[in-house]
């Protein structure tokens, strides 16, 4: 592991400029942070966090790599691993990558190289090179919603429970039943529309009843985007009785264009969400619950595990629930 010194002895300076200068602190000339930062890049050189580092080998953090920090679904799950990681006194950096260029540059650049103890990643499908690359840090990593070799992981089945609740439309006599899913391709590479749509797909296939694409509407897992998505669906010539909504919020948007449109809810559309959003029972909306907040919990103390022994990687299954309640009800006939 490079240090300072090395640092230091090839940029041609002393080990306190060459500190200063990777610190951003005044006194050091353009030109010879300009060196340093390069001499730094080529021996792989991360200044340490903080002092305790230098010291222990230990940060008392944990990274926490995030697509979506301001959603629901994610604030949730950190709310949770914060939870476990507070009571170990240990504190949370985040690392938001929002989109492909924020992505690429932090596993190109791997800022929590000796910045934190543990790294939790939160639904992000890694590719072979990006695996690596946590794998490299040697220290403990664990996934929420997605799965990786060699690597822990939590999540649900996903596949498995929405296929619950379109079932669940399809025991109420429905039999044009619309999806509220994302786009193709997802952003991120995620595989959790894919897994909800196959579920879709073959509860639809047991009971007789054919793909119908016209019946289908990316709603981008928002509010907004599942409102227009139900707009979409409702000008189709023939339109769905039943809607499954792979998110919650994309029912919640569902169920404002539906009220503005005067379509009763459930006597002309039943609507299914999936996730069990703290608004989902305010709102009467029938859905699948799952332990997100529980996600974050688990995954944090898989990090907790590995950090005080060595472990194997282990895939957590968490269950999850259908919830019934006053927006899903019987078909009626058009």
């Amino acid at each position: 592991m490079p240090s300072i010194r090395d640092v230091a002895k090839q940029a041609r300076v002393s080990t306190a400029t060459a500190s200063r200068a990777l610190r951003g602190l005044p006194s050091v000339t353009a030109e010879t942070r300009a060196r340093v930062e390069r001499v730094a890049a080529e021996l792989d050189y991360v200044i340490p966090f903080n002092a305790s580092s230098l010291a222990s080998g230990r940060t008392n953090s944990i990274g926490i790599v995030v697509p979506f920090v301001s959603r629901w679904f994610f604030g949730t799950v950190i709310a949770g691993a914060e939870t476990v990681l507070r009571e170990a006194g240990l504190d949370l950096v985040v690392y938001g990558v929002p989109d492909a260029p924020s992505r690429a540059r932090f596993f190109a650049r791997m800022p929590v190289r000796r910045r934190v103890d543990a790294v939790l990643v939160l639904c992000l499908p890694l590719n072979h090179w990006e695996a690596d690359a946590l794998r490299a840090l040697r220290v403990p990593v664990v996934i929420v919603g997605s799965t990786a070799e060699g690597i822990s992981s939590v999540r649900i089945d996903d596949f498995a429970a929405a296929k619950q609740a379109v079932q669940h439309l399809i025991e109420l006599g429905h039999r044009r039943i619309g999806l509220l899913g994302e786009a193709d391709p997802p952003p991120h590479g995620f595989i959790t529309p894919g897994l909800r749509r196959d579920g879709y797909l073959r509860a639809l296939a047991e009971a007789g009843l054919g793909p119908e694409p016209e019946l289908e509407a990316a709603g981008g897992f928002t509010a907004e985007a599942g409102e227009a998505a139900m707009e979409r669906l409702l000008a189709r010539e023939s339109s769905p009785t039943a809607v499954f909504a792979m998110s919650d919020e994309m029912a919640f948007g569902a169920l404002k264009a539906l009220r503005r449109a005067r379509v009763g809810v459930p006597a002309e559309m039943s609507i299914v969400g999936f996730d069990d959003h703290e608004l989902a029972a305010t709102l009467d909306l029938s859905t699948v619950a799952q332990p997100v907040f529980t996600q974050g919990e688990r995954a944090a103390e898989l990090l907790l595990d590995q950090l005080r022994r060595e472990a194997p990687p282990t895939d957590v299954v968490l269950p999850t629930e259908l919830v019934r309640r006053g927006t899903t009800g019987p078909a009626v006939a058009h």
